[in-house]
């Protein structure tokens, strides 16, 4: 059995597709490490209360199909919002949506950065 087992590897082909399925098994650890996707449309993260409210008033308003709302705080307090929105992408839907989320936080409207949806 051990003869058998040098000879299967004295062999230049088996060596060369032993070392096929190495090198893949490694391209397939490296991309799992490194360009690991979470599932779904985003990162993993889940919205608070007062996010996914304001999230569905910024809805409807006209030509926001959909709407995704990040709230940065400090010790509490709103202190900027990002809002990613699907449908219309015009100046006056970005500036209803400027004008509802700096109100709704109470934050300056220059604290509001809205952003399209990626198509």
């Amino acid at each position: 059995m051990r003869e058998r087992l040098k000879k299967l590897v004295a062999d230049k082909r088996v060596r060369i597709a032993l070392l096929l399925v190495a090198a893949l098994l490694l391209l397939i650890l490296v991309k799992s490490v490194f360009f690991a996707q979470s599932g779904g449309k985003g990162a993993s993260y889940s919205p608070t209360e007062r996010e996914a409210r304001l999230a569905a008033v910024l809805t409807s308003i006209e030509g926001v199909k959909e709407a995704n709302v990040l709230i940065s705080e400090e010790d509490g307090v709103p202190v900027s919002a990002v809002v990613v929105f699907a449908g219309e992408d015009a100046i006056l839907t970005r500036m209803r949506l400027i004008d509802a989320t700096a109100s709704a936080l109470n934050v300056a409207r220059g604290a509001v950065y809205v952003f399209p949806a990626q198509k």
